[in-house]
């Protein structure tokens, strides 16, 4: 590992790579196999240069058993042909979510082609996280022999009444892990929370990834709580320990890693939760419920919240779960969606193929994607917004909404406008969106400015445009936009 220090920004941006089928384009373009240790290093620096850190999503190896349910569930097959029209064996490699080892696959140069690629993007003081799954590993994983506590047990009976949530390994009954509000993952066995060794264990994993990337993305990480587990699992799992899982892992963890990440894939509303529990960034969900619907007074009243909380929350319009950003928002909308998510506090997640603009859901079973013809309005789009975005020198900054008036009495579509600004030293970011479809008016209130005489200077750094308007009229009226469906405005603020 390179001797340089790597430190993690307040506000880091995050490019999500699938690593597979990544790596597979990757060698169909250059005619060679690509592993992680032979990725041309200025290749791949034009394309993450602007991020801070980069998540390598499915290196583990995968379970063979996995593997085998992965080719034959007939409802993942019909998902396959959607986003490939011509799929083989060679094709299906099983979910990176039945980990059947914590060894990176030899499939993919194995952990020291891994390191060879940290190496080089640490060079680059770019850093690196990879996936954790505390809820399960893989239905062949070799702890399903070791006579223990570790899992969650099951009955002949509920193996004989509930066939797929249950199996056999020799004379033991195992449940397959779950979300309580979903059929069971049947290529999975479930961990028990409540299970002293499995922490002991998960402790162990999570010190040996630790030497491999800088943090981990813990998948459905609310289901490891002890109110969920309970609710999920009841008498099956026994009684709570003192500690709650994460408390306990994450205090552990980090006391020989103190600067090791910790970032939760959560919904149902556990983000504080799980932020009381120890995490430092927490999916943001309910932003993005928000702006999938398109309601904008929701977005500014939960913006209005802590702002301690809020630069613990991990934004985005796309990830490996969720559809493709174009097709869930449509083409502007998706534009204007992703200048919010990529300005507020906490992290910013991008998802590879989003900023070329890919419309097709690639499941995660797959090693190979699609080839899509790159948007290039959302090309030009990501390379000026990722560029302009706050960043490390913003780690410090003081972030606020800004109060919204409207133009005229009769005049309603202010509401539909979103303002907020970065303050840091004598810089200022200000960042206007108008998250619909129609024109908007409205008036931006700074109340913590001085306009006095002087003239002040608002360039545009979306738009390359640069306006200049008196004091005055600002101190008077606030700042003047107009702004088209969906567009947006990130001003540079200067007194001239």
């Amino acid at each position: 590992m390179s001797k340089r220090k790597l430190t993690w920004p307040n506000h880091p941006r995050i490019l999500e790579i699938n690593t597979w089928p990544w790596l597979t384009n990757l060698s169909d373009k250059l005619g060679k196999d690509i592993k992680l240790s032979d990725i041309p290093i200025d290749l791949l620096y034009q394309e993450i240069s602007v991020f801070d850190v980069v998540w390598l999503m499915g290196v583990w190896e995968r379970s063979p058993m996995g593997k085998e349910i992965a080719m034959n569930n007939e409802n993942l097959q019909e998902e396959y042909r959607k986003a490939i029209r011509y799929i083989s064996n060679q094709d299906v490699v099983g979910s990176p979510y039945s980990v059947y080892y914590y060894h990176v696959s030899s499939q993919l140069g194995g952990s020291e082609a891994l390191k060879s690629l940290r190496e080089d993007l640490a060079k680059r003081s770019i850093l690196l996280i990879l996936d954790y799954v505390p809820n399960h590993v893989s239905i062949d994983h070799l702890w399903t022999l070791e006579k223990s506590d570790l899992f969650i047990r099951g009955t002949l009976n509920d193996l004989m009444t509930k066939p797929y949530d249950y199996f056999s390994v020799g004379d033991r009954v195992y449940a397959h892990g779950r979300d309580p509000n979903f059929p069971p993952w049947t290529d999975t066995v479930q961990i028990n929370a409540f299970s002293k060794e499995a922490r002991s264990k998960a402790i162990n994993t999570l010190l040996s990834i630790a030497q491999l990337c800088e943090g981990v993305r813990c998948d459905m990480a609310m289901l490891m709580t002890n109110s969920v587990f309970s609710k999920t699992w009841g008498e099956k799992a026994g009684s709570p320990l003192e500690k709650e899982y994460w408390d306990e892992i994450i205090s552990t963890v980090k006391e020989k890693h103190p600067n090791f990440k910790f970032i939760a894939e959560v919904y149902w509303d556990m983000e504080m939760d799980l932020i009381q529990q120890g995490f430092d960034y927490c999916y943001d969900k309910k932003l993005y419920d928000y702006l999938t619907h398109f309601n904008v007074i929701k977005i500014k009243s939960y913006l209005d919240s802590d702002l301690q909380y809020q630069s613990k929350l991990l934004r985005f319009i796309e990830n490996h779960d969720e559809p493709r950003a174009i097709t869930i928002f449509g083409h502007e909308a998706s534009k204007a969606a992703s200048v919010i998510a990529t300005t507020l506090p906490g992290a910013t997640l991008i998802y590879e193929g989003q900023t070329r603009g890919s419309k097709i859901k690639l499941p995660v079973q797959l090693s190979r994607g699609p080839i899509e013809e790159d948007d290039e309005d959302i090309v030009e789009h990501y390379n000026n917004l990722l560029r302009i975005i706050p960043g490390r020198e913003y780690d410090n900054a003081m972030w606020s909404l800004c109060e919204v008036k409207p133009v005229g009495p009769n005049d309603s579509s202010y509401n539909k406008i979103i303002s907020y600004q970065w303050l840091v030293d004598n810089q200022r970011l200000l960042i206007i969106i108008n998250y619909s479809s129609i024109l908007s008016k409205a008036h931006i209130i700074l109340n913590d400015i001085s306009y006095e005489t002087f003239n002040w200077r608002f360039i545009d750094l979306l738009n390359k445009k640069e306006y200049t308007y008196k004091g005055e009229d600002l101190t008077k009226y606030g700042l003047y936009v107009e702004l088209d469906g969906w567009r947006s405005h990130i001003f540079r603020v200067e007194k001239t």
